[in-house]
């Protein structure tokens, strides 16, 4: 089977230099300084926590180095399969592996150990409350584990500044407002809202304003996580 390709969503890229939480510093010096093969890293917290991001950060920097990467999660169709030359594996979203999903989890993590290959995996919940079979379970839980903390409110409007100016938007306190307000708060469906925003802005040259965020809403439906009237 051919290698599942790494989903790494459009630019920037996640990177370490990109990620914003300063609750999170041991997960993040852990990750920059891993000389990989080391014990597997585990990274457990809610939605909008930065356990994808600093996955695809890793993995982003293997790349960098000329390292190939394998990803695979709860939707990866099977059969999974290992490559004897990746530096690293990555599965995500491990609390939401079916029984089938764990069997070819757990066949990837023996198979990471015998070939030196690198696991760092990502789940909602830690190791010891994940319903997931026991023997993938220890394995998940045997290497360092790190909770994740979701980034405060003064480091998301942070973060979607930096993002907004990169570019080129002038994204006013009247909209940052509205933005943190109004829509689920975590700084990844706040950049995919203000990614939708972009767009529609540019695509009727206008500036980026609380009622055209209104007339994207009327016309294109709210995000995923809702929004106030």
């Amino acid at each position: 089977m051919k290698q599942i390709p790494l989903p790494i969503g459009p630019e920037p890229l996640p990177t370490f230099e990109s990620f914003h939480s300063a609750g999170n510093a041991a997960a993040l010096a852990h990750l920059r300084a891993l000389v990989m093969p080391a014990a597997p890293v585990y990274l457990w917290g809610g939605p909008g926590s930065g356990k994808t991001h600093l996955l695809r950060a890793l993995a982003h920097a293997c790349q960098q180095s000329g390292q190939r990467v394998g990803w695979f999660d709860a939707a990866s169709a099977l059969p999974w399969t290992l490559a004897p030359d990746w530096a690293l594996v990555v599965i995500d979203r491990c609390d939401a592996l079916d029984a089938q999903a764990q069997q070819a989890a757990f066949t990837v993590f023996v198979e990471a150990g015998t070939h030196g290959v690198q696991v760092a995996a990502a789940g909602r919940v830690p190791p010891v409350d994940l319903t997931v079979r026991e023997d993938l379970r220890s394995r998940l839980g045997w290497g360092h584990v790190f909770a994740l903390q979701p980034p405060t409110d003064s480091e998301t409007r942070a973060a979607l500044r930096r993002e907004a100016d990169r570019r080129g938007i002038f994204l006013s306190d009247e909209v940052m407002d509205h933005l943190q307000t109004r829509f689920a708060r975590d700084l990844g469906s706040l950049m995919g809202l203000l990614d939708r925003l972009d767009r529609f802005a540019l695509a009727r040259s206008r500036p980026v304003t609380v009622p055209l965020l209104r007339q994207m809403l009327a016309e294109e439906g709210p995000p995923a996580g809702g929004a106030a009237p």
